[in-house]
């Protein structure tokens, strides 16, 4: 079992509490840890679905058979770490941990729908799309430009 955190990274130009959507669908490059391949598929799964896990009597959001070796892995979103919104600009911030079995999370895919609140006037923005990996918007109360730019991600393993 091996335990990641997502840490997320972006530069904000006048928003904060950027946040992924209640019902996200979090999309990853998974690699099996019994042979080392790496999926070219991007996969998805979210906190809500929960499936039974053969040979055990737990439950995981997701639960996979490896394309190459065909060993089942699972991934489960902890469930006392809640998801964060993301308020560090420029700087690495966990926003989500995970429970992994048999795989490990190697990308993330930041795909809509996310949400944020203006800097000034928590002027809410939903239905942002950072699959481009930049977001661009005008604030019309604060009269400024909005934005998500220079986004980059990384896994740690967490104790």
């Amino acid at each position: 079992m091996v335990k990641l955190g997502l840490y997320f990274k972006a530069d904000l130009e006048n928003v904060t509490d950027l946040l992924p959507a209640a019902d996200y669908e979090w999309h990853f490059k998974i690699q099996c840890a019994s042979c080392r391949e790496t999926d070219s598929s991007w996969i998805s799964f979210n906190r809500q679905d929960e499936y039974e896990m053969t040979h055990s009597k737990g439950t995981a959001n997701l639960v996979m058979k490896c394309k190459f070796c065909k060993r089942e892995s699972s991934a489960l979103f902890e469930t006392n770490a809640p998801i964060h919104a993301y308020n560090n600009s420029g700087k690495f911030q966990k926003i989500a941990t995970f429970d992994c079995r048999g795989l490990e999370l190697v990308d993330f895919s930041p795909r809509d729908p996310w949400s944020a609140k203006g800097t000034e006037t928590a002027t809410p923005f939903e239905d942002i799309d950072l699959l481009e990996l930049e977001w661009a918007d005008y604030d019309e109360k604060a009269g400024e430009p909005v934005g998500i730019s220079n986004i980059e991600v990384e896994f740690r393993k967490e104790k």
